[in-house]
């Protein structure tokens, strides 16, 4: 940063002056400015908290989910998030005390499901739904959310149909914990501590930490590096599918790097060591152009690598317009070596904030 002396001369007599501001500069400055009064903080009586408490949407979303498994017939879903709601109820309350600044996220749909019967059924499902607080020394979530390790803490993929290593397969897009991150003036701390399950809710001893620590900031150098590492015992899941019963070690290292310049778009994530109990090295490399009026489209080539129980790679191509804020169409050639299988997906992704 740029710092220049400012001579003494230079300054207002005012800021100079032992006896402060005449009262004519006093009333000119109130009516310029407003009154200079301290704003009291409110009562923090428990009634007002337990009111703050109940006014979270999320809280009601979740508990109207959990009747609604129940109503399916899915008890142990309905049991699970009934018991989720208790350390957030705690940490909201608790946030509500410490901070008036808090940011929640809450994603939910419903699916489309073959059973092994081959019968369809809808099935209601949540997923990236987070409360986060901004405290005095960091900021804080639980809930569904990023565990903090690779490309993924920070690069939103999920409507995208280009995947990334944690949707490949190794590691989780989101899953279920708590998390702490503080941004600095060049890099970015973050730890998760997580259930190590993805989408659903296990309880079979377990767990997965992750911490990445990162030099530049994206949004304003266009630059990031990071360098991960991760610990645990996950388990195997797809989706809602619990693919192994007993949880595997994890023992992972990891580096990525972004780099955002002009119309080009350059993610690299790499992995090694080991994950679900097999020895691991998987990487990806991503090259995005932007181009058209305004960067409305993109091409992005992307291949990826990985040996894990086995060795595989892929190529794949995506074509994306941007036809209205909300709405975007995508096209993708993928071709799998392991199974010598060519793929072609189309998608229209619609999104609209509300």
């Amino acid at each position: 940063m740029l710092r220049r002396a400012l001579p003494a001369e230079r300054l207002p007599e005012s800021w100079l002056s032992a006896q402060g501001l005449a009262q004519a500069e006093a009333d000119e400055r109130r009516r310029r400015f407003g009154p200079n009064h301290i704003v009291e903080a409110p009562g923090g009586a428990l009634r007002a908290l337990a009111a703050d408490t109940a006014r979270d949407p999320m809280l009601w979303f979740l508990a109207l989910t959990s009747a609604l498994y129940a109503a399916v017939g899915q008890r142990g879903e309905a049991l699970t998030l009934l018991a989720a709601l208790v350390p957030l109820i705690g940490m909201d309350a608790f946030l509500h005390r410490r901070t008036q600044a808090s940011l929640e996220g809450l994603q939910s749909r419903l699916a489309l499901i073959a059973d092994n019967d081959g019968f369809l059924r809808v099935e209601p499902q949540v997923y990236n739904a987070w409360f986060k607080a901004k405290t005095p020394w960091t900021d804080v979530w639980i809930g569904h959310n990023r565990p903090a390790f690779g490309l993924g803490s920070y690069f939103d993929s999920h409507p995208l149909i280009l995947r990334t290593l944690p949707i490949q397969g190794f590691g989780y897009d989101r899953d279920w914990g708590v998390g702490t991150y503080r941004d600095f003036s060049r890099g970015n701390l973050q730890l998760s501590a997580t259930t190590g399950t993805g989408m659903p809710i296990y309880l079979r001893g377990n767990y997965m930490l992750a911490g990445r620590v990162s030099y530049g900031v994206l949004n304003e150098e266009n630059y990031s590096l990071g360098l991960s590492a991760g610990y645990g015992r996950p388990l195997d899941t797809m989706g809602y599918q619990l693919r192994e019963p007993d949880p595997e070690k994890m023992r992972l290292a990891g580096v990525d790097y972004a780099f955002l310049r002009d119309n080009l778009e350059h993610r690299f994530d790499a992995q090694a060591g080991e994950w679900l109990g097999q020895d691991t090295v998987a990487l990806m490399y991503r090259l995005g152009v932007l181009f058209g009026p305004e960067q409305r489209m993109k091409i992005e080539a992307q291949p990826t690598y990985w040996r894990s129980g086995g060795e595989n790679w892929l190529m794949s191509l995506c074509f994306s317009a941007l036809a209205t804020p909300d709405l975007t169409f995508r096209i993708m050639y993928e071709y799998d070596h392991d199974e010598d299988d060519h793929r072609a997906l189309v998608q229209l992704y619609y999104y609209k904030p509300v």
